[in-house]
């Protein structure tokens, strides 16, 4: 049982095959769904996936995409213009930029193929093979009584003033390596995972430079499926508060 991650440049299924290719989609599928909090499951979308491609990654644990060069969508622009009239592009409609930050359906961007395959191995440094294995641990020499007095001032004595959130998670995990999810989404809450004493831990926190840290639909919703990832793996969960409450409303 190990952990499978799987790059992703397709354009659908091939017409000519008609049927057995969407039985071949059912196969896979049923395997996303089967792995499912078993093995950590992760996406790399590094060019067009459409059709019936993008339902498989969009089942994985985390999905990641180049930003200019990958897309993800049922359907292209040209059907769009065909059925609906509407002049989009391909960047508009399924790029890096609309799933980080809107659809919530990828969990990061980077610049090039090769920063996203770094961070992705720099992913599973913090994850375990399946949901039986202990969480990874490593030799950490970050001390853990160290005192890092610069916390005594990071948080206002005003309770009116903001302060970063993800800056008191780097001073407090192991040597300030801090691997944020879906930065770019949601971004009143941080998630993430780092490490305490060499092993890996998530982080669930409020972020007061953004809305005051409330919690809204998207961030409650963004920390669920994260504390539920990390429960299926038996990850540990340190959670910083600092919230003034629900955000009341339409949009809330």
């Amino acid at each position: 049982r190990a952990p499978p991650a799987s790059k992703m440049p397709m354009i659908g299924a091939r017409i000519q095959e008609g049927v057995a290719a969407l039985g071949g989609y059912g196969e896979v599928f049923r395997r996303n769904v089967a792995a499912s909090g078993v093995i950590p499951q992760i996406s790399v979308i590094m060019g067009p996936c459409a059709g019936g491609d993008v339902y498989s990654p969009a089942m994985t644990d985390f999905i990641f995409m180049v930003r200019d060069t990958s897309y993800m969508f049922v359907t292209g622009p040209d059907v769009v213009k065909t059925v609906t009239n509407e002049v989009v592009t391909a960047e508009e409609l399924g790029g890096a930029k609309v799933h980080t930050s809107k659809s919530s359906i990828a969990d990061g961007s980077f610049e090039n193929d090769v920063e996203a395959i770094l961070q992705i191995r720099r992913l599973l440094d913090f994850l375990p093979a399946n949901n039986i294995e202990g969480v990874p641990e490593i030799e950490s020499f970050d001390d853990v009584n160290r005192l890092d007095k610069s916390l005594d001032t990071l948080i206002p004595d005003n309770p009116n003033k903001p302060y970063d959130m993800g800056e008191l998670i780097r001073r407090v995990v192991d040597e300030g390596d801090f691997f944020e999810i879906a930065e770019a989404f949601a971004k009143n809450i941080v998630i993430g995972f780092g490490r305490i004493a060499g092993r890996t831990v998530g982080f669930v926190a409020n972020q007061p430079m953004v809305l005051a840290g409330v919690l809204d639909s998207d961030a409650s919703r963004k920390a669920a499926r994260f504390v539920r990832f990390c429960d299926s793996f038996n990850i540990p969960i340190v959670t910083f508060v600092d919230v003034p409450g629900f955000l009341p409303g339409k949009i809330g």
